[in-house]
């Protein structure tokens, strides 16, 4: 499945809602297929029982279902059988599915609601060789022997087709072209063995980078923080674990601005597997569903190793195969 968030301008609640993305270009709205089903079945309260059951909310989703995949498998088979049926919409007339592709009224946001806790990783050799390469220092010893990572925060992610934005204090923005995962399931001191179980799926990230303020702050051996707190990108859609068999898997992944190719890479490159990340992160440590992890800049997947400058204005189209495309525009430097 590939679960998004959608905002469908002409809806009497046009805020933003969880969806299914199906391959025939439309959107299935969970929380109206069970709201449809209960009303249906002739309950007084649907709306109480469909908010209930199936919160139009993936983060809350992932915190109180035991299998949340499972869980969203079940509500696409619900709208089947209501297609089959012929109920597809409530009796106030609200649709529990609506088209997307070809459509002005419908546009996507973020693909989850809400993260607890953003973790990005260093993990692909090639993007960090390079990095040490322009400083004239060889890669530290300790970067084979754990994944490391930073913490950012869980509130400045955009979505596509939004605007990047590109703060007043930096002359020079980056993107970077990552695999970004979903954790599905808690859990602490987690078997590498068992790690996969606690994965949901993947989404692209586009880590947006000030580099001259995250030159400065790296010179300090503190952050990165202001160089990189302030915009995020992820999406399209989040594809579910199942779609790869439950097991990770090695896409290709580009990235063009206006048109032109400048990225392209394989996750499956990475010096890590999920699984090390997930186990390294969950020594004495909570793993929680909702927690997001970025792969890290996949080889070739960013200005500073081409040497090329993304600019105001400029549009910017990362593709990972098996998930879509995430476009963006850079915005102005503000004043």
């Amino acid at each position: 499945m590939k679960i998004c968030r959608y905002i469908h301008n002409n809806s009497a609640r046009p805020e933003a809602r969880m969806g299914i993305l199906t391959e025939d270009g439309k959107i299935i709205d969970p929380n109206y297929v069970w709201a449809c089903d209960y009303e249906r079945e002739g309950k007084f309260n649907f709306w109480e029982r469909a908010n209930y059951t199936c919160p139009s909310s993936l983060s809350q989703i992932l915190r109180l279902k035991e299998d949340p995949i499972d869980f969203l498998s079940e509500c696409y088979g619900l709208y089947l059988f209501l297609e089959k049926v012929g109920d597809l919409e409530l009796r106030d007339g609200t649709p529990i599915a609506f088209e997307f592709e070809n459509s002005s009224e419908v546009k996507l946001s973020s693909p989850i609601d809400q993260i607890t806790t953003y973790r990005d990783f260093y993990a692909h050799e090639k993007h960090v060789a390079k990095g040490f390469e322009k400083r004239n220092e060889p890669i530290p010893q300790a970067w084979y022997e754990i994944p490391a990572y930073y913490k950012g925060p869980t509130h400045g992610f955009i979505g596509p087709e939004e605007e990047v934005l590109w703060p007043k204090y930096t002359d020079i923005l980056d993107y970077e072209l990552e695999l970004g995962m979903i954790v599905g399931k808690e859990g602490k001191n987690i078997r590498e063995e068992d790690a996969h179980e606690h994965i949901f799926g993947f989404t692209i990230l586009n880590d947006i980078s000030a580099r001259d303020i995250q030159k400065k702050e790296m010179a300090v051996r503190l952050g990165p923080a202001k160089g990189k707190d302030f915009c995020s990108v992820i999406g399209p859609v989040i594809t579910t674990f199942d779609e790869f068999d439950f097991k990770e898997p090695d896409l290709k992944m580009t990235a063009k601005i206006n048109g032109e190719l400048w990225s392209q890479g394989k996750s499956g490159d990475s010096h890590f597997s999920w699984a090390q990340m997930i186990t390294h992160v969950s020594q004495d440590e909570w793993v929680l569903p909702g927690d997001f992890f970025g792969s890290g800049t996949v080889g070739t997947g960013c200005g500073l190793e081409l040497d090329k400058w993304i600019q105001q204005g400029d549009e910017i189209e990362l593709e990972i195969e098996s998930i879509g495309k995430l476009k963006n525009t850079i915005g102005h430097k503000g004043n």
